[in-house]
């Protein structure tokens, strides 16, 4: 009987599924993207999923871990930037994502996959932004409360669009005040 197919590595069929799921998580929203329809957009059946991914879950983390991954690529281009210019384009990229960024918080609290995944984005975050912090010369009891007004910020950017102007001027006077303020010694 002839093959309808030609033969696939393991890794193959998985950066199919992959990118599959990427684009119909994105472009339909985690919700509306079946198993079925991830399949059938990457030319497998519903099972041949379930033997590299444990859940449609799983599968949305090893979507979240690829894009994470070739954001922080691009970010080493932009590394030598100013703060403000580098949180503004984490939020540029977190708004293209902005569908996934609500699948994650509503996610997580339901999903110990999903809420792991989130935690330890936060974490890289968090350590991103304490460097940057920390050679401006903030004090070090300082940094969990800054920190944290970072993430409220951006996460507020994404929550409460704004333009581009709008967007540069929340950024600039918040690194404006997390770098020059006096801080606790």
């Amino acid at each position: 009987m002839p093959r309808n197919r030609r033969p696939q590595d393991r890794e193959e069929k998985r950066e199919e599924i992959l990118a599959a799921a990427r684009r119909l998580f994105i472009d339909d929203g985690y919700e509306s993207a079946s198993m079925g329809q991830i399949a059938k957009s990457a030319g497998v059946t519903v099972n041949t999923i379930y033997w590299y991914f444990r859940d449609k879950d799983d599968l949305l983390v090893a979507v979240l871990d690829r894009l994470l991954t070739e954001a922080l690529a691009q970010y080493t281009t932009i590394a030598d930037r100013p703060l403000g210019d580098r949180l503004l384009w984490a939020v540029d990229r977190l708004e293209q994502l902005h569908g996934l960024v609500n699948t994650v918080h509503a996610r997580a609290p339901a999903s110990p996959a999903v809420h792991a995944w989130h935690t330890a984005f936060h974490e890289l975050a968090d350590a991103l932004i304490a460097d940057d912090l920390r050679q401006a010369g903030a004090a070090e009891a300082d940094l969990p409360a800054m920190i944290a007004i970072g993430t409220f910020v951006i996460e507020g950017l994404l929550t409460h669009r704004r333009d581009d102007a709008g967007k540069r001027a929340v950024i600039d006077l918040l690194v404006q005040r997390l770098t020059t303020v006096p801080t606790r010694t």
